[in-house]
């Protein structure tokens, strides 16, 4: 039997009004490397993409969603049959704490837009993992790279987390490369240097597999 993997890819987007959002630069180049590479590995994948510009990813189960609420929805009622999870979204922090409903017109002055926080997906993954399972976060820091990647290692009770400097050349979004470094909750330290984004997706399958 197929080991069963599911990978989230890409941003979210937080509704403002009915033509704006709030979001981040992820591309999901990332995510779905690793979806073609864990398919590529045989295992039974399913990927949970959040709004993209890329073609979906032939031979794996495809669920595509926007908002953060979507992304913890499709992501936790699928979890407790998955050998494995890697959670490389970058999945909204905050959103608006209200929806306009239609357009929001121009006015004079500023506006002050309230948020609040969204759940913790990873974190919740880690609260419910069941035993066996291998749960993968990603940390994408603009400092204090290996300390915060630590961090929410033993926070959100991970097994491994890949750290990536976002502020390195060649190492942030919308590129087709990365370097991250693999940190595993039994202190173990692997260097995956700078590489295609689909070498790298190899790398941590291997990885995860051996």
């Amino acid at each position: 039997m197929k080991k069963k993997i599911l990978i989230s890819a890409g941003p979210t987007r937080e509704k403002f009004d009915a033509v704006r959002f709030w979001s981040n630069r992820s591309s999901g180049k990332m995510g779905y490397a690793l979806a073609a590479a864990a398919r590529d590995a045989g295992l039974e994948v399913t990927l949970v993409s959040g709004p993209v510009a890329l073609e979906p990813v032939s031979g794996v189960n495809m669920v595509c969603i926007e908002s953060a609420a979507e992304m913890a929805e499709a992501v936790k009622g699928r979890a407790p049959e998955m050998d494995i999870i890697i959670m490389a979204a970058a999945v909204a922090d905050y959103r608006p704490a209200e929806v306009i409903s239609g357009k929001l017109k121009k006015l004079p002055g500023e506006i002050c837009v309230k948020m609040v926080r969204t759940e913790d997906i990873l974190a919740s993954l880690g609260a419910a993992k069941p035993a066996g399972q291998i749960l993968v976060g990603f940390a994408a820091e603009t400092s204090d790279l290996l300390a915060n990647a630590a961090g929410k290692l033993a926070r959100k009770n991970l097994d491994w987390i890949a750290a990536n400097d976002v502020s390195r050349a060649g190492c942030g979004f919308a590129v087709d490369t990365n370097a991250v470094t693999l940190l595993g909750r039994g202190g173990e330290k692997i260097e995956l240097p700078l590489a295609s984004k689909s070498e790298i997706a190899a790398k941590i399958l291997q990885v995860l597999l051996s």
